[in-house]
């Protein structure tokens, strides 16, 4: 059903990868599941190498998405973007569907502007309502790319798969915003502008660290671009930079054992103690610090993570 790259055994996070390379979608159906008792113990933590939007119609059950708790809602969707941490704590007799899709579904094709670009925004909402009328399209929709993505494949399976896609991805756009009263109103050419600014910045976020990349990959003049930024978000694009490079280093401290300075060279620091300075001023403590409350360890006791470097 998906492929796993195990990377637990060296300090790094399992990623979980969709099982075709390219453009791929697959859909996950659940009839009524329960898991993570007492017994079992939740399931582990894993990076997604994908997006995916997970539909309850019934049942309950637990999140955590970067380690923040996010409940399983009946009639509702739940939102998980390429990149995130994500276990899925506990669930009980739930029922619906995910969809799990690679933005390169999508790519160099006029439905690119359906992937909405708080899907990847780490602050963003995960929790997005469906309306009851719309129920019955949505599992349509839901049928539609199972039939699609189980019949062999031929000339016109991409772009089928893409269409409906597509459809799902604008329908949710359409749920979010009906339901949203965290972002500011904005004309289309700043949203679609924040939206190419937030998937360039997953993309780049570890080896640039200045706006002037951003703005000049964009074509849009610095003080331009985080003009529109601070107008759609509240956040100029040196602080959006820096949330996204904080919420990385957060991840891989928490979920994983590299040592800080393995940390800080995969977010695109090349001095430890200056990335641990940054991260105090982000989080209020230390990265070793941080690390340890999050696992309920006394600081003195932690192990050194990743063999050396940790400080």
């Amino acid at each position: 059903m998906k492929q796993t790259h195990p990377g637990q055994a060296a300090g790094r996070l399992t990623v979980d990868r969709l099982r075709q390379e390219g453009p791929s979608v697959e859909v996950v159906p659940s009839a009524g599941d329960s898991f993570g008792t007492a017994a079992q113990g939740p399931r582990e933590p894993h990076r997604h190498d994908y997006h995916e939007i997970c539909w309850a119609r019934s049942g309950s059950g637990l999140h955590l998405i970067d380690g923040r708790p996010s409940p399983v809602v009946p009639g509702t969707l739940t939102l998980i973007g390429r990149g995130q941490v994500h276990v899925f704590e506990r669930g009980s007799r739930i029922v619906g569907a995910s969809v799990r899709f690679g933005g390169e579904l999508l790519a160099d094709r006029s439905e690119t502007r359906a992937l909405p670009g708080w899907l990847l925004d780490p602050r963003g909402s995960r929790i997005v309502p469906v309306p009851s009328a719309d129920v019955p399209r949505l599992e349509g929709i839901h049928e539609a790319l199972a039939a699609e993505t189980s019949r062999p494949l031929d000339s016109r399976s991409v772009d089928a798969q893409r269409h409906l896609l597509a459809t799902l991805l604008l329908w949710v756009d359409r749920w979010y915003e009906e339901a949203s009263t965290e972002l500011p109103c904005a004309d289309d050419a700043d949203a679609q502008l924040y939206a190419r600014f937030l998937s360039l910045l997953d993309r780049d976020f570890a080896r640039h660290h200045d706006t002037g990349h951003y703005a000049t990959t964009l074509t849009a003049p610095p003080a331009h671009l985080s003009r529109v930024l601070a107008r759609v978000s509240g956040r100029t694009a040196k602080e959006l930079i820096t949330d996204r490079v904080m919420v990385e280093a957060a991840r891989l401290l928490r979920f994983t054992d590299l040592a800080v300075g393995e940390v800080a060279f995969h977010i695109g620091f090349d001095d430890q103690f200056y990335f641990s300075r940054a991260f105090k001023r982000r989080y209020g403590e230390s990265p070793l610090a941080y690390r340890a409350r999050l696992r309920g360890l006394p600081l003195r006791s932690q192990p050194p993570a990743g063999g050396a470097g940790a400080a």
